[in-house]
């Protein structure tokens, strides 16, 4: 049978998501739910401190602070939207609602590869090159940094989301994911995808390829600088300015290069269950690893926890 196009803006998208499998739709609602609280709570509080605490105003805790507002965003393009999902039997979603969101997630989860790699920068002149740091990390290097991340997560998105909308789309109009996600899209396309494919690899080794291999070469670096320290005790100081960082990096990574980069099968049954797979990995990466964050540099971090009870207490003290 002949399949029509039926692109166009007034046209509605249906997000299959779980809906095969009603009751993992409830325990998954409750999950998210509360993940999603524990996220505005946590990277509230971490933005909040970092603001308000004059002792957090350094270059390390500027890209803290980016990167929690940059979790709270993502997350809430998406997670009310999956939410909403867990409780209707049938969620639609427009064509232009569909392309926001698309372009939203794109962009913060460029952004935060390119953001992480920038905190890996940080913490290597901050122990490699500790004497010289407030001359390379002033004002005027780590906030445009930052800026710079923003805006190319910006424009990479601007391109993807234009190079998946000029296409054709016809058939049936389901999006098997939990949220417009873009390679979800592009199964719907029935022209040539050869050009968003090839923008994709283009844009893996410059988000994902170049990042990586920058922190791992920093790593290099600042591991090799802090097993030269004499003391046990200055050791131990250094790696923990670092291990908050590098556990954030190895789960957002690791969870990225797992989705992306594992072969698909063929096998029809198995396929089914991958697909499975596929949602709750993509749910894992989008609501579990931006409420790991805070819980990983609250607790990691004595700054912050110092910092977070001073913050407490002075609302509790009387007037």
């Amino acid at each position: 049978m002949a399949k029509t196009n039926w692109t166009s803006f007034t046209m509605e998208f249906i997000l299959l998501g779980l809906s095969d499998h009603p009751k993992l739709e409830k325990i998954f609602f409750v999950l998210v739910l509360l993940m999603y609280l524990v996220i505005l709570l946590g990277n509230g509080l971490l933005i909040l401190v970092s603001v308000l605490d004059s002792r957090l105003h350094t270059p390390m805790y500027f890209f803290l602070g980016n990167l929690s507002f940059l979790d709270i965003c993502y997350t809430t393009c998406s997670v009310p939207l999956v939410l909403d999902n867990f409780l209707t039997t049938r969620e639609t979603i427009s064509f232009s609602a569909c392309v926001v969101q698309m372009t939203l997630s794109f962009a913060m989860a460029g952004t935060e590869c390119l953001l992480l790699s920038m905190m890996a920068f940080d913490r290597y002149v901050a122990i490699c090159w500790p004497l010289r740091y407030p001359m390379i990390m002033s004002k005027a290097t780590y906030v445009p940094m930052a800026a710079s991340s923003w805006a190319a997560g910006g424009v990479a998105s601007v391109v993807h989301t234009s190079l998946t909308i000029r296409l054709p789309f016809c058939g049936d109009n389901v999006i098997n994911h939990f949220t417009c996600e873009i390679l979800a899209l592009l199964k719907l396309a029935c022209a040539d995808i050869s050009i968003n494919v090839i923008a994709m690899g283009v844009t893996n080794i410059i988000f994902l390829g170049f990042p990586v291999l920058f922190i791992s070469v920093s790593y290099v670096f600042i591991v090799a600088t802090i097993l030269r320290i004499p003391s046990a005790e200055g050791k131990k100081k250094a790696f923990s300015t670092c291990s908050a960082h590098l556990t954030v990096v190895v789960v957002f990574y690791g969870t990225l290069f797992f989705m992306y980069a594992k072969p698909k099968s063929k096998d029809p049954l198995r396929a089914d269950k991958q697909d499975i797979a596929d949602k709750l990995i993509s749910l894992f990466y989008g609501v579990v690893t931006p409420m790991l964050n805070p819980i990983i540099y609250s607790l990691r971090n004595k700054d912050v926890k110092a910092a977070a009870k001073t913050l407490v207490f002075q609302r509790q003290s009387p007037q």
